[in-house]
């Protein structure tokens, strides 16, 4: 009896040492296998985080104006960080260091990138700055100019005004006849013209009363007389201009034309050569690029093309894909 129960008394020891030994291996087997942090997988896409905006507008000079749900206005620096608070009933872009922004009063003034009021709210209506200037409107519903202290350097008496570029700007006088003055407001090229472009290389594209288009210089002499339906600002040495069955071809600064009028760009689209390549559009309505003796170097295929700039240019082909060529016409980069 007692040899019968020692016997049993070993089978349940031993039984029981196996158990403890899997039990062991099996736990032993689990902390191997638990996932650390290392072996987590890594989501790299982080969610958006920020507050959402009514408006968002582009950048300029690292600021973007963005609008709350108030309908208040304010900018964010390229982290999406705001700023400058959303307090202004409207705003523009800023544009050397500036930008003007409308107060609860509807006034204009000017604020800094960090929001402190630069110049004072006491304009009806103001545009940004540009070569040292920006336009303001008085009270009386007229025109002129500040520099960056507020400091009104050309007074108020033009009926319409426009950015200073290549140290002119157009305005507009009371007869509705538009001209030129320089920095220091004395009128260079008289008001008696119906539209203008731009000054560009000495030339500025002029409207006369027979809706014929020209060019003036600097002192407001016809150069190029008019006799164009269109014209357009000249850029590297050659202008648009467009003929009477509204085909598109080039001119010198002499008038001479050096690219025949063959082209069926739109009118309300200026264009102009950039790096020796302008965008043309064909009859069928297909877009590609000339150089300045004509040739079509980037056949008219696609839906729209874009000026050149650091040696490529974006296309959109017939799915409005869009799509970068080099200036051979060979695709670079294909966003979709």
């Amino acid at each position: 009896m007692n040899a019968r129960m020692n016997s049993i008394i070993k089978i349940l020891l031993t039984a029981s040492v196996l158990s403890l030994v899997l039990a062991v291996q099996m736990t032993a087997q689990s902390v191997i296998n638990k996932p650390t942090e290392r072996d987590k997988p890594v989501n790299k896409k982080k969610k958006p985080t920020g507050k959402k905006w009514a408006f968002k507008d582009m950048y300029q000079e690292g600021m973007a104006e963005v609008m709350d749900s108030n309908g208040k206005y304010g900018f964010i620096d390229e982290d999406g960080i705001l700023v400058v608070p959303c307090v202004w009933n409207s705003a523009g872009r800023y544009s050397e260091g500036l930008v003007w922004v409308v107060d609860d009063n509807k006034k204009y003034g000017f604020i800094d990138k960090t929001g402190r009021e630069v110049i004072s709210f006491k304009w009806k209506n103001a545009i940004g700055f540009s070569e040292g200037f920006a336009g303001v409107k008085n009270d009386d519903d007229k025109w002129g100019f500040i520099d960056k202290v507020g400091k009104l350097v050309i007074s108020c008496q033009w009926k319409q005004a426009e950015s200073f570029k290549n140290g002119f700007a157009c305005v507009r006088d009371d007869n509705n006849k538009f001209g030129f003055i320089d920095k220091t407001g004395k009128l260079a090229v008289p008001c008696q013209w119906r539209e203008t472009n731009n000054f560009s290389e000495g030339y500025v594209a002029v409207k006369d009363n027979k809706n014929k288009w020209g060019f003036v210089d600097e002192y407001g002499s016809v150069k190029i007389p008019c006799t164009w339906r269109y014209a357009w600002s000249f850029n590297e040495g050659l202008a648009a201009v467009q003929d009477t069955d509204k085909k598109w071809g080039f001119i010198d600064n002499n008038g001479k034309v050096v690219i025949p009028c063959k082209w069926c760009n739109p009118d309300y689209i200026g264009f102009s050569f950039c790096e020796g390549l302008v965008n043309v559009k064909d009859e069928n309505g297909k877009w590609g690029f000339i150089d300045k003796t004509g040739k079509l170097v980037i056949p008219c295929k696609w839906k729209w093309a874009y000026d050149f700039k650091n040696g490529r240019a974006k296309v959109k082909d017939e799915r409005d894909r869009e799509i970068y060529i080099d200036k051979t016409g060979k695709i670079i980069k294909d966003f979709h």
